[in-house]
């Protein structure tokens, strides 16, 4: 299932790296995951007795990929790197294991930081960037073994002027971006993911099997977005997955995340990862959306009808099949309450169904952190209250990209930058370079929202705005 000619990406992989799986030696290679080189070896499941379930995230927030790795038990194979010699086992117990020793007091390493900023993925790292340029220490910690997000994985050119990456591809845009953060100084933590916030003002943090006890003036909190699930029998058989989750395997690792696909979500997402799959050497069958109308650029979905692939409207899955996988597909057209209509199902032979049926922000540390909240349709779900500073409603606390509401990645970058600028002018208070470099920001942030697709945004972020007096 490896991936050996792609029109993009070089997949140079290093010196094979040889790990145990239940007994028997497989092989991975360097900056590879457990579960990326578990399925290129053909295995898709990881759960023992009962029906068959498969990893739906890769990003270490479905339960799918949950294995015992080196006498570590319900380790993330989506977060784990392979290593040679490592020994991954199927989970015996059913129930995570009862903690058998506590941390010594006093044990903990402690970092304080000026500015502590939570995941590294597009708005994450601009946030540090611009922080870290006015000379604050700046520290980002990240739940996964390499940083950049989901830019990592994003093959397709961006839109835009050259100043915000337009004609770059998302790989090649995250290089850039770590790039110039190492170079700055920024501090990044991978494998470290922040557990929990405490009322005397520091965060804890599992970093590779330590605690870290981090004391921050100011925290950017960018941790991005999760995909949504669709309820339908066969939904937890090993190869229905998020659209993400499929980048993750393909344009991440090099691996085919199947031979034969289904897309439901007719969305930017959908369309573009439908073509990535092509250029990965995967067949795709079908797109399915459930409205009258595709809801992407007519660019990327004029790509896929040259290729011959339908995109079917007013349609959406019905089922998954298949014995200890998916093996097919069943699809059915939908009336104007979007139920299905009896008489009118689709077949589709495929061992992989991907749902790009959009995201959902993930905003519980926030929320822990005693935040004003709201559930806002417009943004994807429960999202903080802020200014158009970024700051919420705990002072010193900023929001920035997807955690403040689903957008794109050139709007991930700005609201990262404001947010960056704004936790610096906190610390350094209102120096007028600074502040002008935050207007600047605010600008093109606002230009960058002039698009048919931002009308909804628009309106979902005049719900949750704060003026300067609530904030």
């Amino acid at each position: 299932m490896r991936i050996r000619e792609h029109p993009i990406l070089d997949f140079t992989r290093g010196p094979p790296l040889k790990f145990t799986f239940n007994g028997n030696i497989l092989e991975g290679y360097p900056n590879e995951s457990v579960l990326a080189a578990l399925w290129a070896n053909g295995i898709k499941s990881l759960k023992k007795g009962g029906p068959p379930q498969g990893p739906f995230c890769q990003i270490g927030y479905c339960s799918g990929c949950m294995a015992r790795v080196n006498g570590r038990p319900r380790v993330r194979t989506c977060l784990e790197p392979v290593s040679e010699g490592l020994i991954v086992e199927i989970e015996e117990e059913p129930l995570p294991p009862k903690v058998t020793h506590e941390a010594e007091e006093g044990k903990a390493e402690i970092i304080e930081t000026d500015v502590m900023v939570v995941g590294s993925g597009p708005a994450g790292i601009s946030a540090a960037i611009a922080a870290r340029g006015e000379g604050l220490r700046v520290d980002v910690f990240e739940r996964h073994f390499r940083p950049g997000g989901q830019l990592v994985k994003q093959t397709h050119k961006f839109f835009g002027s050259g100043k915000l990456f337009g004609g770059q591809r998302g790989f090649q845009i995250a290089r850039r971006l770590i790039q110039d953060a190492n170079s700055l100084g920024v501090r990044i933590h991978t494998r470290a993911p922040v557990i929990g916030w405490f009322k005397e003002g520091f965060f804890a943090v599992a970093a590779q099997d330590r605690l870290v006890l981090v004391k921050p003036r100011t925290v950017i909190v960018s941790t991005g977005a999760v995909e949504r699930f669709l309820p339908f029998p066969g939904n937890t058989l090993p190869g229905v997955m998020g659209a993400g989750a499929a980048q993750t395997l393909m344009n991440e690792y090099g691996v085919k995340p199947g031979n034969r696909a289904v897309v439901v979500g007719a969305g930017n997402v959908g369309l573009i990862v439908a073509y990535q799959l092509l250029q990965a050497g995967v067949e795709v069958a079908a797109v399915v959306e459930v409205m009258k109308e595709i809801g992407g650029w007519l660019v990327h979905a004029a790509k896929l009808r040259r290729r011959g692939i339908p995109i079917l409207t007013s349609h959406t899955v019905i089922r998954a099949e298949g014995k200890n996988s998916v093996e097919r597909v069943i699809v059915s057209q939908v009336n104007d309450k979007f139920e299905p209509i009896p008489g009118t199902e689709k077949t589709f032979e495929a061992d992989l169904l991907l749902l790009a049926v959009g995201l959902t922000p993930e905003a519980r540390l926030l929320a822990e952190m005693g935040a004003r909240m709201v559930w806002t349709s417009e943004l994807g779900g429960y999202v903080p209250y802020r200014n158009k500073y970024m700051e919420t409603s705990i002072p010193g606390v900023f929001v920035a990209g997807d955690a403040s509401g689903i957008e794109e990645a050139t709007t991930a970058i700005l609201t990262g930058r404001i947010a960056g600028y704004s936790a610096a002018i906190n610390i350094l208070g209102p120096r007028d370079e600074l502040l002008r470099k935050r207007e600047e920001a605010i600008r093109e942030l606002e230009a960058a929202r002039m698009t048919p697709f931002s009308t909804k945004v628009l309106k979902g972020v005049g719900k949750v705005m704060l003026s300067e007096l609530q904030a």
